[in-house]
């Protein structure tokens, strides 16, 4: 379900202020679904605030935010969203598989759900590359491994909506291509709406759509072409710094 407007995602004058700063600045915009929109800026931009008020786990947070029809954090969202935070969320004493096998629980209690949640598992495994590691200790994965036991325990329940908070870093470029690749079979074949963060400007051309964000606010929003065009440069990033100089030159003229 989505909102009337057909959002997946529809933020009205969306606020964070936390330890007297304003981290996210009266924020308007939607993201639709079934489609690939990307969250870029740099670092301290207020990416992570963003996806944790989608989500429903930031505090503080003024506006209005809907998210698959309902208001940010209602109960009846959590088996319709996975999150992958930049910090892997796994347990380090258990292998990969015993990781999926126990958010798959979770998700899937009781035993008439076994043989599902042994499919699910594997199918996860498959998605995330990891099935020749499944039996090996989580502790012992290298960064980008354990980001992906994260990526695979977020597809367990297939979700409707996939909040990825960079999802690439650490990555190897191959391994980089493959997730893309992924995200992109998720969007077009199953219809999950996909909301990637990155502070990678080159990420940004495998989006449908784009939010560029600098200092708690929305810089441009809009396809990687239309952004593109609207610089009249060749690149997302060239696009960006144009922006910033842009709003730089703005902000002197109105003193």
């Amino acid at each position: 379900m989505m909102n009337n407007s057909g959002a997946a995602i529809e933020a009205r004058g969306l606020t964070v202020v936390r330890g007297g700063r304003t981290v996210l600045r009266g924020l308007d915009f939607t993201v639709e679904p079934g489609r690939i929109t990307g969250l870029l800026g740099p670092s301290g931009c207020g990416k992570s605030t963003l996806m944790r008020a989608v989500v429903g786990t930031q505090a503080k947070v003024t506006g209005t935010l809907d998210v698959l029809g309902n208001p940010a954090g209602h109960p009846t969202l959590r088996p319709r969203i996975g999150y992958v935070t930049q910090a892997p969320s796994v347990y380090t004493d258990l292998s990969v598989r015993q990781n999926l096998d126990y958010f798959a629980a979770i998700l899937q209690p009781g035993r008439r759900h076994r043989d599902a949640r042994r499919a699910a598992v594997a199918r996860a495994l498959t998605d995330v590359d990891l099935t020749s590691h499944a039996d090996a200790l989580a502790g012992t994965l290298s960064g980008g491994q354990l980001t992906r036991v994260s990526l695979g325990a977020a597809l367990l329940g297939t979700p409707e909506l996939l909040v990825l908070d960079e999802p690439t870093v650490g990555l190897d470029p191959v391994l980089r291509r493959d997730l893309w690749s992924l995200f992109h079979t998720l969007a077009a074949d199953h219809g999950t709406t996909l909301l990637v963060s990155s502070h990678v400007m080159d990420e940004a051309e495998r989006c449908h759509r784009l939010l560029l964000m600098r200092e708690g606010a929305i810089l441009a929003d809009g396809t990687p072409e239309a952004l593109r065009t609207h610089a009249r440069t060749a690149t997302v990033e060239e696009a960006f710094l144009h922006l910033v100089d842009e709003a730089a030159t703005s902000q002197e003229n109105a003193r």
